[in-house]
């Protein structure tokens, strides 16, 4: 099992590492502070079983490294860390093709369960969000990809359907990450 954390803060790359250490016996954690030192890694070898990427980091931040990563590691597994762990951001990064996303006020428990199930092929949000942002400061959020849902005729809930379901996702995995019913999520797919 490989394991690449992308953190700035080195406290708290340290902690994962320690923990995901403990994940299973022959494991190895490589460690990057910023983007830029990730992709210079992964230039070097890519087969990576899940990278850990901190939202929040120096230079270019983990919302647009994520983008970078899925054009240029389409099957690479990318799991987002953030603080801010509010629907907006979840729904966000989890939209742009993070396996999952785990939030940072998690416990050393819940943080190996969530890396079990991303590894087992889920997309993982957490239960329940903890901190909200204004709409403001997600206005301010780096947006890597410019066209708005509505430039091609689709809601906003539209395009965080179509999202999940170019994944692969049924009506009733894209109910559960998007907290919708079945049937709501089938007739979104209908109103196209």
């Amino acid at each position: 099992m490989r394991f690449l954390i992308v953190e700035d803060h080195g406290l708290v790359r340290e902690g994962l590492a320690k923990v995901l250490l403990g994940f299973e016996a022959a494991c190895e954690v490589v460690e990057a502070a910023d983007f830029e030192q990730a992709q210079s890694l992964l230039e070097e070898r890519e087969d990576f079983d899940l990278v850990l990427l901190d939202i929040a980091l120096p230079g270019k931040d983990g919302i647009s490294g994520l983008s970078i990563l899925r054009q240029d590691y389409p099957f690479l597994t990318v799991a987002m860390l953030s603080a801010y762990d509010d629907t907006l951001t979840v729904n966000r990064v989890l939209n742009l093709g993070a396996a999952g996303f785990i939030p940072k006020a998690f416990s050393s428990e819940q943080l190996l369960v969530a890396v079990e199930r991303i590894l087992d092929g889920e997309i993982f949000r957490p239960d329940s969000t903890h901190t909200s942002i204004s709409e403001r400061e997600a206005s301010m959020m780096p947006n890597p990809v410019n066209m708005q849902p509505a430039e091609i005729g689709l809601t906003e809930r539209q395009a965080q359907v179509l999202s999940l379901m170019v994944r692969g996702m049924s009506n009733r995995e894209i109910g559960e990450q998007l907290s919708l019913s079945e049937g709501t999520v089938a007739a979104e797919v209908r109103r196209w």
